[in-house]
């Protein structure tokens, strides 16, 4: 049977990562959370990851020490970078790097969300992306 799939959070802040980790839950998403490069790099191989939300800088690296990751690991999961200056330059930037979305951080509840909307969207277009709640996991097995 395969793993449910789950969000990543990826942040040197560890309110950030509480904060966004609650939100999450409390939608029914499952979540795995990192606070470095190397504890997502493990994440990637251990979990069954469909979306990440990264913090533009870390403490050993930054969202595209994460991106290379993914794509060393073969995995199709989306990035969405948050970052404290949420500005149009570096939007693209993230964007030109192969980040999904930029969002603001602290995050707020609806840009969260509207960027798993999203990232399903996607879904319909390229291969990978499955996120489920675990309501909806839970109605899908019985």
């Amino acid at each position: 049977m395969e793993a449910t799939p789950q969000i990543l959070i990826v942040s040197s802040e560890l309110e950030d990562r509480r904060k966004l980790n609650d939100m999450l839950h409390k939608e029914g998403y499952e979540t795995v959370c990192a606070s470095r490069v190397s504890e997502c790099e493990d994440a990637l191989k251990t979990q069954n990851i469909s979306l990440i939300f990264c913090d533009r800088r870390l403490s050993d690296g930054n969202y595209r020490d994460i991106i290379s990751a993914l794509r060393a690991c073969n995995q199709p999961a989306p990035v969405v970078v948050t970052s404290r200056l949420a500005d149009w330059d570096e939007y693209l930037e993230a964007l030109h790097h192969g980040a999904f979305d930029l969002i603001s951080s602290p995050c707020q509840p609806t840009d969260v969300l509207w960027a798993i909307v999203q990232a399903r969207r996607e879904e319909h277009t390229s291969a990978g992306f499955v996120v489920t709640t675990k309501s909806r996991a839970a109605s899908a097995t019985a």
